[in-house]
């Protein structure tokens, strides 16, 4: 069984292993699932761009004739030179050339598959471990250890370093796709370009702005219990290609925010200290929203949200084709229940 792990991985991808030329990325992170793709598709032919050299298959496609991946593997290129196969997989099962091909050494030749997230039941993923000739990589969002490795690499290409305060506020901000992540990364570094030090400034200026700013309107309509702008604004958020994840991200540590601070109410502490403290300082422009979340909740109503939030962000980590439609229900959930008592 060859499913790799943790640093086996990271040594895969540095030194690919010629004997095992096909190789499954799946999992949640499709940002991730497409980067290892390109990198393993780059060091695989000289011109990515060739059509000849790259060939694209699309899963379901391939499912209806599966030998259709093993004629693609054996064929020789017409002018020579290695070749690689990219396949996109669906819903609909291929599995059957992958089992055709566990035996069969291909030269000059690497089959990269990109999938969303597998059962360990998954045909696919079931071939790709048990082939002597194939390998199976999971990709899973950033843990706070990869964001901050991903953080130092960007920052180091630019001669960068970032300030304490600045990297606290941005790993907040990234995380659940690592292509996104990457490219607000190299947005900041081209905003602070030549300052030699990234400031929580810069971070506000730019990551904020193009992730926080399109996700207060939907966790902040889900607390004060507006429905019709969650709908709205998730629909938007979705069609700006924001990874959903990240959205139920930050309606976790706005729940863990508001429970904190409903206790601290309970307890005697006006609630105005309770909106102008904290770190980062509440936007002017979500008090009232804010205010109006902590008059609809109690925090022992919070902690059953809290809950929710969790099984929610662990269904979609599990379901990655549906992790669009959990979310929307979970937010909608609370918008809806937000102004119900008892």
């Amino acid at each position: 069984m060859v499913a790799l792990r943790g640093k086996e991985i990271d040594a895969f991808l540095a030194r690919p292993d010629q004997g095992r030329p096909i190789i499954l990325l799946y999992g949640p992170d499709a940002g991730l699932v497409r980067e290892r793709a390109e990198a393993l598709l780059a060091s695989a032919v000289d011109d990515p761009s060739d059509p000849f050299s790259l060939v694209r298959l699309d899963g379901d496609e391939l499912s209806a004739e599966p030998s259709r991946l093993v004629d693609e593997a054996l064929t020789i290129p017409l002018f020579g030179g290695r070749r690689a196969i990219r396949v996109r997989a669906g819903s609909r099962n291929f599995a059957g050339g992958i089992d055709a091909l566990a035996e069969t050494p291909l030269k000059d030749c690497r089959i990269v598959i990109e999938a969303g997230e597998l059962r360990a039941e998954s045909p696919l993923r079931k071939s790709c471990e048990r082939a002597k000739t194939a390998v199976a990589i999971a990709c899973y969002p950033d843990t706070e250890r990869d964001l901050a490795k991903l953080i130092d690499d960007e920052l180091k290409l630019s001669s960068l370093r970032i300030a304490q305060d600045a990297r606290a506020v941005l790993m907040t901000l990234l995380g659940g796709d690592r292509q996104a992540s990457r490219n607000e990364l190299r947005k900041l570094t081209l905003y602070a370009h030549g300052k030699g030090e990234v400031t929580l400034d810069d971070v506000m200026a730019v990551v904020a702005d193009a992730s926080e700013l399109k996700i207060d309107p939907i966790v902040d309509g889900a607390f004060a219990g507006n429905p019709s702008v969650v709908e709205t604004e998730f629909a938007k958020a979705m069609v700006a290609g924001l990874y959903p994840g990240v959205i139920i991200s930050a309606a976790q540590r706005q729940a863990a925010w508001l429970h904190k601070s409903a206790v601290a109410i309970a307890e005697g502490t006006p609630s105005s200290a309770v909106l102008d403290g904290g770190f980062p300082r509440l936007h002017f422009s979500r008090k009232t929203n804010v205010e109006t979340a902590l008059r609809n909740f109690d925090a022992a109503r919070l902690m059953l949200v809290i809950d929710q939030l969790a099984t929610a962000a662990l269904e979609m980590r599990k379901q990655a084709a549906l992790a669009a439609v959990i979310a929307q229900r979970a937010l909608l959930s609370i918008a809806v229940n937000a102004k119900r008592r008892g």
